[in-house]
């Protein structure tokens, strides 16, 4: 996971400080630089509404202001909730802040009088790393996202399965997008001509074949279908005749993940029914 400058650069900063020459120096600083999203206010009060609205990448927060010091406003921006991950570079002069304000949420500190390649260094790098923290939430997002659509699939899947089987009660079948068998409940496979005796060629099987032909073609065009008949001798001679029905599979996206059916054992009948074309 890696961050570039072009997204650096693209970061959005809030610059905080009463004094406009140091507004304006580190403004200039900055668009030197290369930063494009800059933004500036010498008022204090309204940094908590700025950050709310904007969601700043970074704030420069000057220490020593009137009205509402940084370290005021640092407890504001926490009790506002807006972020979990509080994004500001404390500005001061005063060497005994700068332990304060580490304590009171700062990432960084840059000191007063500005060193200019000092003040360009820390900010790239606490970007970089507040960049870094922003993509790994999005990324845990994301995975607790899939997380959750998985299980809601498989929640699905298996109360489909439950009622698909209770309607079915001699067999049931799933197959994937690449019409593997993932659940299997009775003869389908011998059914499709996938089975053992199929495999070996073997025309004892009983399957009746042009049927058979039938509801292969007919799933492998992912058609659904209700109580196609097939039929098939078996090995006492005796005739046999099942009901079968079957329809497509798809995910959330439309997107073909298989195919599903049911089928039950019945009286033979003269005259069977056969999917439409």
């Amino acid at each position: 996971m890696m961050v570039n400058t072009a997204d650096i650069l693209k970061a959005s900063i809030l610059i905080v400080d009463d004094q406009e020459s140091n507004v304006s120096l580190l403004e200039q600083l900055l668009e030197a630089a290369g930063y494009t999203r800059l933004t500036s206010t010498m008022n204090p009060l309204e940094v908590c509404a700025l950050h709310a609205k904007n969601h700043y990448d970074l704030i420069l927060l000057d220490l020593q202001m009137p009205e509402l010091d940084g370290f005021q406003v640092m407890e504001a921006l926490q009790a506002g909730d807006v972020d979990a991950y509080l994004p500001v570079i404390a500005l001061t002069a005063q060497p005994g802040h700068k332990l304060r304000a580490l304590q009171a949420g700062a990432k960084d500190f840059i000191s007063k009088p500005f060193d200019l390649v000092e003040v360009k260094m820390r900010i790239h790098n606490m970007l970089e790393v507040r960049l870094l923290y922003k993509k790994l939430e999005s990324y845990s997002h994301k995975l607790e996202q899939t997380v959750l659509e998985r299980t809601a699939e498989l929640r699905e899947s298996e109360a489909r399965f439950r009622r698909l089987t209770e309607l079915a009660s001699d067999w049931y079948w799933e197959q994937d997008e690449n019409g593997h068998f993932t659940r299997v409940s009775g003869p389908v496979q011998d059914m499709l001509g996938t089975g053992p005796n199929a495999a070996k060629g073997d025309p004892a099987s009983g399957w009746n074949e042009a049927e058979r032909d039938v509801l292969r073609s007919t799933i492998a065009a992912r058609q659904p279908f209700i109580d196609f008949a097939i039929s098939r001798i078996s090995a006492d001679g005796s005739p046999q005749q099942f009901r079968v029905s079957g329809e497509p599979m798809f995910d959330q996206a439309s997107r073909f993940v298989g195919y599903r059916g049911i089928g039950v054992e019945c009286m033979p009948q003269n005259s069977p029914s056969h999917p439409k074309d």
